[in-house]
């Protein structure tokens, strides 16, 4: 039974999914607006399970502090540059990019924990560069003449959300080798990005002023988004990490930026250009490379 492989691809289908449904809320639902509930919600769901199997009782201060920083690079910056990511590039673009996160994740390592980098990921690197190349630079088909290539705001964007959640990452590894709960570990990061999120309303500035009305639609695409990516998305892949081989199962985690396009494809009614999907083909690749 292949049960560790269909949940790290059911987690890479609930990625995309969650990407699709924030670009739904481009023009309907302000960034920090959807920041905020964003994080309010996963805080609730994570929390709620954290609660149920007790996981609270396994948070130490010393890991508090990990997690905190965690929360700051991975979510506070990570996830916001994210969702702007995909208001600015879309989720096809943003899914690519993302994959960026297992290379700088890698490089990390070698710099800060001196773990090794092997020829096999260094080639993984390479593959991961050239598939974003690649797909970042495919214009659509003809039909499709009001869509534009992918603007450098957007690169620039994607590039910052991998980095943070490389370096989020990162700064969770010793909290989390040392025995803390994933659910809670995500509780934390989550509450404490959200009472940022929060927090950041009290500032006597228009930008950082909330949405005077929301409508339930949008809430609606918020809540679902929170549901599928942090919820269910982030429950399967533990499940399948529980279950599975890591390299295995990060590798199949990571088909988002190819099980995206289907759903592109069915949203939109135009076909991804092949370049686009060779890209994203060449970038799982990498990240199999840099993770088996």
């Amino acid at each position: 039974m292949y049960i560790a492989e269909i949940l790290a691809l059911s987690a890479a289908v609930c990625i995309a999914m969650s990407g699709m449904l924030v670009s739904e809320l481009r023009g309907r639902l302000p960034l920090l607006d959807l920041a905020r509930l964003q994080m309010f919600a996963a805080f609730l769901m994570t929390g709620a399970v954290s609660l149920v199997i007790g996981g609270w009782r396994t948070v130490e201060l010393w890991q508090f502090g990990y997690l905190a920083a965690s929360s700051l690079f991975g979510i506070i910056i990570a996830s916001t540059t994210y969702f702007a990511t995909i208001y600015t590039a879309g989720p096809r673009a943003t899914a690519l990019l993302f994959s960026l996160t297992s290379p700088f994740a890698v490089l990390l390592g070698y710099v800060f924990l001196g773990e090794t980098l092997s020829g096999q990921q260094g080639i993984g690197i390479a593959c991961v560069l050239l598939g974003i190349l690649l797909a970042i630079g495919a214009r659509s088909p003809s039909k499709a003449k009001t869509v534009e290539r992918t603007p450098w705001l957007g690169i620039a964007l994607g590039v910052v959300t991998a980095f943070g959640q490389a370096l989020g990452s990162l700064a969770a590894r010793p909290a989390m080798a040392s025995g803390v709960e994933p659910f809670t570990a995500m509780a934390v990061r989550s509450g404490l990005a959200a009472l940022f999120f929060v927090l950041l309303v009290l500032v006597p500035h228009p930008v950082l002023k909330p949405a005077s009305k929301i409508t339930n639609r949008s809430l609606g695409f918020a809540a679902g988004s929170a549901f599928f990516g942090v919820g269910l998305g982030m429950s399967l892949l533990m499940a399948a990490l529980a279950h599975g081989n890591v390299g295995i199962v990060s590798t199949l985690s990571s088909m988002t930026p190819v099980v995206i396009l289907p759903m592109i494809w069915a949203r939109t009614g135009i076909v991804p250009p092949a370049p686009a999907w060779m890209g994203a083909a060449l970038a799982v690749i990498g990240t199999g490379l840099i993770s088996l």
